[in-house]
């Protein structure tokens, strides 16, 4: 099959969307070495998205999606949940926020101070909280509010479970492509107070570089993005960095898309911990 026969995803998670603050979803394709951004797709709830990734008659998808897939082998030794990831996400898909929250907090409490967390090997290279952390961001919710509706969905997460080989979920890390652009310099903020110039200034910097292919993971790849115009102001024009981070997800997906084209047997992901799971492009 050719790139123009996939649609590429590109997925901004929230574990509690609403109205002020929907999942987004970037949806797109690769053109002859472009990647063009189609539309943006928003869901205020859970059901809304998960309905939507469970449609089988269209063409093949390959997606990144912004939450983690997977928990740190440390902490699932240290509470007994089974050491098989299947097995490991139903337990905790079945818990309750506050007995994560709890079970969690007293995980750390018996750790030194600078150690807390329990970290995945792919949070290294990639840069990203643990996937364990309840608060600032709460990607252990995120993980179990998104993980099983994708299992649900009958997807297949490559590395860690096989479902419908025409729907491919990767887990992506916005953070990581845009901090090779901007390094340490900020593009987005959720609060209002925080939403300045130098942070919208950021981000037109970080769009020039992917529609110039200057941001190294499309030099490597020979792609650039392509937008509108009025696609162009959009996502600068978010402050919350909420569509920017779909597209950046998008271009995460474009980037495993050629390394399975070019024959990479594992959509670009080295091979890693099958409980952990990693994140694309790290």
């Amino acid at each position: 099959m050719t790139e123009s026969a996939f649609e590429l995803l590109g997925c901004d998670f929230t574990s509690a969307p609403s109205r002020r603050k929907p999942i987004t979803l970037a949806v797109g394709r690769i053109d002859r070495g472009r990647v063009v951004l189609q539309t943006l797709e928003v869901f205020e709830d859970l059901n809304g998205w998960q309905k939507r990734l469970q449609q089988t008659d269209a063409v093949p998808w390959v997606g990144g999606f912004d939450l983690p897939f997977g928990l740190p082998r440390e902490l699932v030794t240290s509470l007994g949940w089974p050491t098989d990831w299947l097995p490991c996400i139903r337990q905790y898909g079945a818990l309750s926020r506050e007995t994560i929250r709890a079970r969690f907090a007293a995980f750390c409490d018996s750790r030194p101070v600078g150690g807390k967390f329990a970290h995945r090997a792919t949070d290294g290279p990639a840069g990203s909280s643990p996937s364990m952390k309840w608060v600032n961001p709460p990607v252990a919710f995120m993980l179990h509010a998104g993980v099983p509706l994708l299992l649900e969905a009958g997807v297949s997460l490559p590395g860690l479970h096989e479902g419908d080989p025409d729907r491919i979920a990767l887990e992506a890390y916005p953070g990581l492509l845009a901090r090779s652009v901007l390094g340490k310099l900020s593009y987005k903020a959720d609060d209002k107070a925080r939403q300045t110039s130098e942070r919208l200034i950021a981000r037109k910097t970080l769009i020039e570089a992917l529609e110039t292919g200057r941001a190294p993971l499309l030099q490597a790849a020979s792609l650039r993005l392509k937008l509108s115009h009025a696609q162009r102001d959009d996502l600068a024009d978010d402050p919350s960095g909420d569509r920017l981070d779909a597209v950046l997800c998008l271009v995460q997906a474009a980037w495993a898309l050629q390394q399975h084209l070019s024959g990479h047997p594992r959509w670009g992901l080295p091979d890693f911990d099958p409980l952990e799971g990693w994140i694309v492009t790290a």
